[in-house]
């Protein structure tokens, strides 16, 4: 139940990628024998397809090594590359850090971070307000990790393009997830990650918008000009075709599969306010990923909680730093308080969950939470007060 940390290797996925590592184990750059075409023709076909599930080109899409190195190309390529327009990027306070750290480790460049709302969606009036004549990227997540939350990218790419400045999108958690079309959504940059979708670890890809207007990005990582002189580096290729099989199977399937997480993720919901009170969803219901489902429980803590289904993999709202408990930054800028964000805990429904997991899940949660109320002075006074 932890499907936004990772996802399994799809069987079809591993059969696609099987054959690349024994025996087509050409390099794709070897360009005088059949072995290296070989290995090109699938990392190009592999480019096509990551290519046809967001609607770019195949020239568009750059392979790396997952949605961090994406972000960092995007990120500190556009602030090199346009370094004489300008040095102003603006950023989101829920991002992920594979974002705001690299927006904080930049050289010689500004940031503004926008604050959300309690439903983890920005105020599109600030966007507007925080642009600027120097600012040259806004970077914002479709979909975000911990809460679900989908932002409204198309609208935001559409002010960016009107003021001119570069859009990035982090697509790890939303594409192949719900419909992502780079040209409709107005995006210029957008990375993905394998292993949010039934592929690999240790493969992603970063879409360059080629015209119109055409992006230009400073190599990150010197080498032998791989990747149209955008990444150097040797590619994986048995990484890059199983992530060109899923993001296959994501585009042919997502419309069912969504339907089918988001029909268990609400069963999940309903099955836990029904029997449990002073139960709240963290971010919006309305603008989520269908197979997200954040939660918090008043006056549990979400580790003794989590402690007490350890047999169910679902994540915390908070993280352990030098013994000192303290709620994630996404939670933080939500403004919830500290005592519903230390209790929120993140489940995450996947192509394999099934309605009697959901079922046995919502059971053990029920328990759990029935059992440490019991024990909670604070959950006692809270009842005798409504």
């Amino acid at each position: 139940m932890d499907y936004q940390a990772t996802t399994p290797v799809d069987p079809r996925v591993f059969e696609a990628m099987r054959p690349y590592f024994c025996e087509l184990f050409g390099n794709p750059a070897s360009k005088s024998h059949s072995y290296g075409w070989r290995a090109e023709d699938a990392v190009e076909k592999a480019r096509r397809q990551v290519a046809e599930l967001i609607g770019a080109q195949p020239k568009e899409i750059v392979f790396t090594s997952g949605a961090t190195e994406s972000n960092n190309l995007a990120i500190k390529g556009v602030v090199d590359g346009y370094a004489d327009r300008g040095n102003h990027v603006i950023t989101v306070a829920t991002e992920h850090k594979g974002v705001l750290d690299v927006c904080k480790h930049l050289k010689n460049a500004e940031v503004t971070i926008l604050p959300v709302s309690i439903d983890g969606l920005i105020d599109l009036d600030q966007l507007r307000a925080a642009i600027t004549d120097r600012t040259v990227l806004i970077s914002v997540m479709i979909a975000n990790n911990e809460i679900g939350v989908l932002q409204n990218v198309r609208e935001i790419g559409k002010i960016a393009k009107e003021r001119g400045v570069l859009m990035h999108s982090d697509g790890t958690q939303g594409a192949g997830k719900i419909p992502v079309d780079v040209i409709a959504d107005n995006i210029d940059l957008l990375s993905m990650s394998g292993h949010k979708i039934y592929g690999p670890k240790g493969v992603g890809a970063l879409y360059v918008r080629s015209r119109d207007p055409r992006v230009k990005l400073a190599e990150q990582m010197n080498g032998g000009g791989h990747e149209h002189g955008m990444r150097s580096g040797t590619l994986n290729v048995p990484g890059i075709v199983g992530l060109g099989e899923a993001c296959a199977i994501a585009k042919a399937e997502m419309a069912e599969e969504s339907k089918r997480t988001a029909a268990l993720r609400d069963r999940l919901r309903e099955k836990l306010m029904a029997e449990l009170d002073q139960v709240y969803v963290n971010g919006s219901i309305e603008h989520r990923l269908p197979n997200n489902l954040n939660m918090s429980f008043a006056c549990v803590d979400s580790e003794s909680l989590l402690m007490g289904i350890h047999d169910v993999a679902v994540s915390s709202g908070s993280a352990c730093s030098s013994a000192t408990v303290e709620p994630t930054h996404v939670l933080k800028a939500l403004n919830i308080g500290p005592e519903r964000a230390l209790s929120a805990i993140r489940f995450g429904i996947g192509r394999f969950t099934t309605q009697e997991e959901v079922d046995y899940v919502a059971g053990r949660v029920i328990e759990a939470v029935r059992k440490l109320r019991e024990l909670s002075p604070v959950y006692e006074m809270s009842r005798a007060r409504e």
